[in-house]
């Protein structure tokens, strides 16, 4: 009697076990650095945190966009029951693999790190996303990076910006700035690198022809950021950022996200997919809570030093 209640428990207590759901995520993420590294990270711990029993296949492009197509390929033929992609130009990549995948082999897929996924061609409405196709946007509101780069250095009359002009969010980045440029009383000067290794020489076409640099959350520029930074220093010329993880890396301020609990906020919106939520149910979603972060030791190699008011400001300071 007491052998057959010891096997009775025993299946009881297994039954959860059993009846647990488990997934398989794959995952597009175009480069390692790390603002998308935190991306990945907080979408995993969000999972983790709720329960979720996952395998993720994570591939990298390593900034390699041919590359980037490929792993949009492979991840159709991985079954998973949910794809995700990190960066625009990876979420393209998996959005165009979808599109061509059979019906038995579609999946919903989330994009995420994509500034302006109207501009990429992923979505036509973020209020209305397509029957496969939502997620998350890190959309710069770039009136308050300008705001806080002018009272950082008030005397900026030529604003040279690093872009990929392959990357679609850094041409609309780029297209926006110049629109606004007026209204704040500075030109913008551009320079472009196609691939990280042309990085330090478009930084360097910049020095005497602008009066600080700032990086957009391009993925081929923040990927190769120790290039513009060591120009920065050489030359007194401060460098800003629009993601604060390149602070830490040396820029001299960046009033951004916290890219952690981007991927944390788009662990959320995974939950309800995974659990059986409509990706046209859901719309494109945006992080609004910005932080000011400031580097006094980068301040000082460019020639720099912030405002007593915006020091007080700052989230954090490195020092």
């Amino acid at each position: 009697m007491k052998k057959l209640f010891l096997i009775s428990a025993l299946l009881l207590f297994s039954i959860p076990n059993a009846l647990a759901q488990n997934y398989t995520v794959s995952v597009n993420q175009f480069v390692e650095h790390p603002a998308l590294d935190a991306v990945l990270k907080g979408l995993q711990d969000y999972l983790k945190a709720q329960g979720l029993e996952v395998k993720y296949n994570v591939h990298n492009a390593q900034a390699n966009m041919g590359t980037a197509t490929q792993i949009g390929q492979q991840m159709i033929g991985e079954k998973a029951d949910l794809l995700i992609a990190i960066a625009t130009p990876s979420a393209q990549a998996t959005a165009q693999a979808l599109a061509k995948a059979p019906a038995d082999l579609k999946r919903p897929f989330l994009f995420t790190a994509v500034t302006d996924p109207v501009a990429a061609g992923l979505v036509k409405d973020f209020n209305q996303p397509s029957e496969y196709i939502t997620g998350v946007s890190d959309l710069l509101p770039l009136d308050k990076h300008l705001e806080m780069i002018l009272t950082y250095k008030p005397d900026i009359k030529r604003l040279g910006v690093l872009y990929n002009a392959g990357e679609a969010n850094s041409k609309a980045t780029l297209a926006t700035l110049k629109a606004m440029s007026p209204k704040f009383g500075f030109t913008v000067v551009e320079a472009t690198a196609a691939k990280t290794a042309d990085v330090y020489s478009a930084a360097k076409s910049l020095v005497g022809k602008v009066d600080a640099v700032f990086i957009p959350t391009d993925n081929t520029i923040v990927s190769a950021l120790e290039s513009v930074i060591k120009i920065g220093n050489q030359n007194k010329l401060p460098i800003f950022a629009a993601d604060v993880a390149s602070v830490e890396r040396g820029a001299v301020a960046a009033m951004g996200f916290d890219y952690y609990k981007h991927g944390y906020q788009t662990g959320a919106m995974a939950k309800k997919v995974l659990e059986g939520a409509k990706t046209s149910s859901l719309p494109v979603e945006f992080q609004d809570e910005l932080q000011l972060q400031i580097n006094l030791v980068a301040a000082k190699m460019m020639g720099a030093m912030p405002p007593d008011e915006l020091v007080k400001k700052a989230t954090k300071i490195y020092e």
